[in-house]
């Protein structure tokens, strides 16, 4: 795994992003121990709407969680509010917007833990040493986006955007019945750098929140008829 982080990390620290696919992750995941991938991905099916949508819609569910990485652990945080202010998010920033929690069972997840230890792993490489915190403030979002008849679901309904936080991991878990939900990463000029779509479980987009814009298009039903939902983690991490 050491060639995925050198890697990895290379492209970051040249391009401000990485496009990791499922094969790569999911390596660099089972050397951290990830199993019960079942039981993780089922979890999305019991996250709560997300009523704090300016835009009025309610394709959104959620589930929120802080934790503490260090090296010597990653501990959760009690539960707290999600923040941004409108500078990064104009549509729903400048409130303290309280989700549900994640549940204790997957807050312990060996799923979960594998991936928070390999995103602080590959943070920690992509940062240079004197620069590099001595813990940093994680927020971990559930995220699952409904496609309905006649409705799209906006993964990005604030459009292109930065978060305020100094690395973003956003780490595809399923995707059923839906079309488009394209990547697209900029520069801070907004210029295009590359586009890319997550579309098998454990895809994942690594980016430099400092260094680059992103946004998703909206995703749209195949048979309206039936379930349409695309289902992400987003993992942020800050100094504390």
């Amino acid at each position: 795994m050491t060639d995925f982080f050198a890697a990895t990390a290379a492209t970051i620290g040249r391009d401000g992003f990485a496009f990791a696919r499922a094969p790569e992750m999911h390596g660099a995941l089972e050397a951290a121990g990830l199993r019960d991938w079942g039981s993780f991905a089922a979890s999305w099916d019991d996250l709560g709407i997300d009523t704090y949508m300016a835009d009025g819609g309610r394709y959104r569910r959620r589930r929120f969680a802080a934790f503490r990485a260090a090296p010597a652990g990653i501990v959760r945080k009690p539960h707290q509010p999600h923040y941004q202010s409108r500078d990064y998010n104009p549509l729903n920033g400048g409130i303290e917007r309280w989700f549900e929690p994640l549940t204790e069972a997957i807050a312990g997840h060996p799923a979960l833990t594998a991936i928070l230890q390999t995103s602080q792993a590959l943070f920690d490489r992509t940062t240079p040493a004197a620069v590099r915190p001595a813990a940093r403030h994680v927020e971990l979002h559930q995220f699952r986006i409904e496609a309905r008849p006649g409705e799209a679901g906006c993964p990005t309904p604030e459009g292109m955007h930065r978060d305020g936080v100094d690395w973003v991991l956003v780490l595809m878990v399923r995707r059923e019945n839906i079309a488009s939900g394209e990547t697209t990463i900029y520069d801070l000029v907004k210029r295009p750098l590359g586009s890319f779509t997550l579309t098998a479980p454990l895809d994942s987009a690594l980016v430099d929140d400092s260094r680059v814009y992103h946004g998703v298009t909206a995703v749209t039903a195949i048979d309206p008829q039936l379930p349409a939902y695309r289902d992400v983690l987003v993992v942020t991490m800050r100094r504390e």
